[in-house]
Parts: structure tokens; C-alpha cells; sequence
């Protein structure tokens, strides 16, 4: 089986569990510090799909080699049309290019359903997660010293951010019920 970038299902949580605890053990990708189990995994798939939001696998035979999403930016409805990704690969592909297909395919949906920005948040010792954005036409909107600490020291957070449209207004506002 060769690489294919797909929609997750339910039978991925177990390979997207193990990215995931695998970059909290031993990354400054995700700030937690404590593992999660696969009902955490299972609750966060049917949040993002009530919110009809994406979650995509990038698999082969081997099984999950990375995935990526996005969620809402910030939970009021002035920010609707923002959204922030995250996108995590297996410890043995990285630095293969596998994140910037997964990237490619997740910005491909969020225009799909409509949004304008997606915001990264990166910690901003990850030149190499920064230069993967630049690439991908993000641009430097903050930083921010000292906001979080994990292993032991301060870390500092990048904003970057993606413009996926070229609208000068934004659509009407939400007409209440």
C-alpha cells in the first residue's frame, strides 16, 4: 500500500492515540504533560465531527504515520471564521514531508467550509515547524515569552497565521433566532 492522506475513522484512534502520547512524552509540540487513553481520543473525533470539522490520516501499511485537524480559535462567535490546525507525525517519518502534505490537505478543507484565517501556535523553538509554515504561506503575527513550561523550562509561543480567501467583507452576521 502506498501513502494515501484520507478522513480518519474510529479505527485510527489507536494509531493517532500513539502519535499523540509519543509528542507528549517527548516533544514541545503539545504542552501537556500527562498521556491521554483512547476515550480521550474517541471524545475529541466526535467533538470535531459535531463541529463538522475535519480529522485527516496519513497512512500505509504500516498503519497511522500522521494526522492533522482544526478546531475552533477561541469558542465566541466573532471568531467563526478562524480556525487553529494542529499536525502531528509518527517519530520514525518525520522530516519527510509527510506534514506538509497533511498541511496541504487540511488548509484545502478549510476553505472548503468557508473559513478565512487558520492560526498556528508553535513553540517557537521549532524552527523546523516555522519554516514548514513560512513554506506554506504563514506569516509571524506574535509572540509570546514564557506563556507555558513543560520539561522543566519556560517556552515561548509563535503565532502564525494563513489568510484562505481573498474576501474583502466578511459574510453577514448571525441573525439570532
Amino acid at each position: 500500500m502506498t501513502l494515501a492522506i484520507r478522513e480518519a475513522s474510529s479505527d485510527d484512534l489507536p494509531g493517532i492515540l500513539a502519535i499523540y502520547n509519543d509528542a507528549v512524552h517527548n516533544t514541545l509540540a503539545i504542552w501537556n504533560e500527562q498521556p491521554v487513553d483512547l476515550a480521550n481520543r474517541q471524545a475529541w473525533f466526535e467533538a470535531r465531527a459535531q463541529q463538522g470539522y475535519p480529522i485527516l490520516v496519513a497512512v500505509d501499511a504500516s498503519g497511522v504515520l500522521g494526522y492533522a485537524s482544526f478546531g475552533d480559535w477561541r469558542p465566541f462567535e466573532g471568531f467563526r471564521l478562524t480556525v487553529e490546525h494542529s499536525v502531528y507525525v509518527r517519530h520514525d517519518q518525520r522530516g519527510k514531508g509527510l506534514a506538509g502534505q497533511l498541511m496541504t490537505a487540511l488548509i484545502e478543507r478549510a476553505r472548503a467550509c468557508g473559513k478565512h484565517v487558520m492560526v498556528a501556535a508553535i513553540e517557537s523553538g521549532n524552527a523546523a515547524s516555522i519554516r514548514l509554515h513560512e513554506r506554506m504561506g504563514f506569516v509571524l503575527t506574535g509572540q509570546m515569552p514564557q506563556v507555558g513550561v513543560k520539561f522543566g523550562r519556560w517556552l515561548d509561543l509563535t503565532f502564525m497565521q494563513l489568510q484562505l480567501d481573498n474576501q474583502a467583507q466578511p459574510p453577514a452576521a448571525i441573525t439570532p433566532a
